[in-house]
């Protein structure tokens, strides 16, 4: 039976991409790199800064890494005053209230902006638990922060259900074992079910995860595992 839903942030609740990928090309630029989407959905989105930087500056030292990253998380706040969640999303967490069910943040975001996007959206207080990848051993693609937010909440991965954007996400929400929605906001759907989601949507308005969600309230979601 459905105990808690596990929301991924950037992308997932807010397509955050089209602005990280406009902050990571000015940031580039300084270094006479340009990057098309395709780059940057295979080489940036949904991993996290340092691996991202030391992959594709790998002349810069420790310290420098820490500042570009820190610098461009910076341009992108500066970049996003406005953000909006996904359509749907408040009726989500309205469902989530009405059938007390657990509700967990897992994000690779760095911490500022994840404090940041949630103030923005006003949903700081929406959460029952919030797992950042950069406080677990590793972050996604590897499956430590969902499995270290079923450890805090309690559950086992079959009472969960996971909701994410990117293929790092999903690799790890699937490799903790939770079926997993793959949000198809920034990435090929048919990309999305290829890597272990079992449904792919746009938003959080379609009437396939109504129907699983209404479903998983009665006990074993494991026919959709």
């Amino acid at each position: 039976m459905l105990s808690a839903i596990l929301f991924d942030l950037d992308g997932t609740i807010v397509n955050t991409d089209p602005i990280h990928y406009q902050a990571w090309q000015q940031m580039l630029a300084g270094y006479d790199m340009e990057i098309d989407e395709t780059f940057y959905k295979s080489q940036i989105s949904g991993r996290q800064n340092p691996e991202i930087v030391k992959a594709i500056l790998p002349q810069l030292s420790p310290a420098a890494v820490q500042k570009f990253a820190e610098d461009k998380e910076a341009l992108f706040r500066q970049m996003a005053p406005d953000l909006k969640p996904l359509n749907g999303f408040s009726e989500l967490l309205a469902w989530t209230q009405a059938h007390h069910l657990q509700r967990a943040l897992v994000t690779n975001a760095p911490r500022l902006n994840a404090e940041f996007m949630l103030k923005v959206l006003q949903i700081q207080e929406a959460f029952d638990l919030i797992i950042l990848g950069e406080d677990c051993v590793a972050g996604k693609p590897d499956p430590a922060p969902y499995q270290a937010a079923l450890d805090k909440l309690g559950i086992t991965a079959q009472q969960a259900i996971a909701l994410e954007d990117s293929p790092s996400g999903i690799k790890a929400a699937v490799a903790a074992g939770i079926p997993t929605v793959g949000i198809a906001s920034t990435h090929d759907p048919q990309n999305l079910l290829d890597i272990g989601a079992f449904i792919a949507i746009p938003d959080f308005t379609d009437l396939q995860l109504w129907t699983i969600l209404n479903s998983s309230i009665e006990p074993d979601l494991s026919a959709i595992a």
